[in-house]
């Protein structure tokens, strides 16, 4: 029997989710009521998140951190640009002007780990790629479990062999990016206890399963498939503590959204979000181009968040956000957990 990867009574694991709706608050309810809070990493300043790290310690004696994995993808000028003109309509209707030029970077992936290392936290995981084994070798020398999330069995298989503890085996059905190592690749479409049970033939690691949770059956379903704890993320969004924009809350609740969609749209990377009408007009034409796309598009998107137009926004869901509910976060996890 496996050691457990998560140090949490109940099996259910608050997902990271970057851009705002993770939040400190909502950490601690979900640690609160029994479960195991992921801390957002992506997109933050090191400086904020070590902030953040400092305020949940308090409340939550076991919690993780999530990071991204930095791209080593090239970016095709053309494609790009192409994309940036294609866009200008989008922008100038928000009164944005899109820079042309692509911006790489790599989220100041080497300062976040040497915070990790310098104060460590009890589980990082680590999204959209893995790092060499050096680095998973110093969080694990550090007393750290480290996790890598894997959409396939093939990456499962490379994840175990850098030396990681466990695998957050992601479904296609999750909402928000997905965690493919190849941002050019399209997650197979396959039900989520199922690839758990296909990774956990191919790689003897255990696992954290995450995807197309919209209740606790899901989730006794992915236990029984052999996960030792279920993620989740949209049906989190939603509430009290969560740090949704009001334009996003409303969104998961409007019946002019009716369905869910894989695109690379809004940041050049798969990512699974209601359908609106900026994915109908770019799903097909969005080059593979992460984190390029992500911040050719960022200043558009923060100027939708704010005028209140969701047709423009990226309203990350997974297939089972109309059950999302609001109220204290801590109902929720309960509520999963069947308890």
């Amino acid at each position: 029997m496996s050691a457990p990867l998560l140090d949490s009574p109940l099996p259910i694991a608050a997902a990271p989710m970057a851009g705002g709706p993770t939040t400190v608050a909502l950490s601690a309810a979900v640690a609160s009521a029994g479960g195991f809070p992921f801390l957002a990493g992506g997109y933050r300043t090191p400086e904020a998140l070590a902030a953040e790290i400092e305020a949940l310690r308090p409340a939550a004696p076991a919690f993780g951190v999530n990071l991204f994995v930095p791209s080593r993808d090239a970016v095709d000028p053309g494609a790009f640009a192409a994309y940036a003109a294609e866009l200008a309509p989008e922008a100038g209707a928000l009164g944005v002007t899109l820079d042309p030029t692509p911006v790489v970077d790599d989220d100041r992936w080497e300062e976040k780990l040497a915070l990790l290392l310098a104060r460590p936290v009890p589980v990082v995981s680590l999204t959209f790629g893995l790092p060499d084994r050096a680095a998973v070798a110093a969080l694990r020398n550090v007393g750290t479990r480290v996790l890598a999330s894997v959409t396939a069995p093939h990456e499962a298989r490379i994840a175990r062999d850098v030396g990681v503890d466990g695998l957050v085996v992601q479904g296609p059905d999750a909402g928000g990016h997905s965690a493919v190592h190849d941002p050019a690749r399209y997650p197979e479409p396959v039900a989520t206890a199922e690839l758990v049970r296909r990774v956990r033939r191919e790689v003897d690691l255990p696992v954290v399963a995450a995807g197309g949770v919209d209740g606790p059956a899901a989730v006794r379903a992915l236990l029984d498939a052999g996960a030792q704890a279920v993620a989740v993320g949209t049906l989190l969004l939603r509430t009290d503590e969560a740090g949704t924009s009001p334009t996003y809350r409303r969104a998961l609740t409007d019946p002019a959204f009716t369905e869910t969609v894989l695109t690379r749209a809004f940041t050049g990377r798969p990512a699974r979000a209601l359908r609106n009408g900026f994915v109908e007009r770019h799903r097909g034409t969005a080059p593979a181009a992460y984190p390029a796309v992500h911040h050719l598009t960022r200043g558009l998107r923060q100027a939708a968040a704010a005028a209140g137009d969701a047709d423009r926004l990226h309203l990350w869901a997974g297939t089972g956000y109309r059950n999302a509910s609001d109220g204290p976060a801590a109902d929720v996890v309960r509520a999963l957990a069947g308890v």
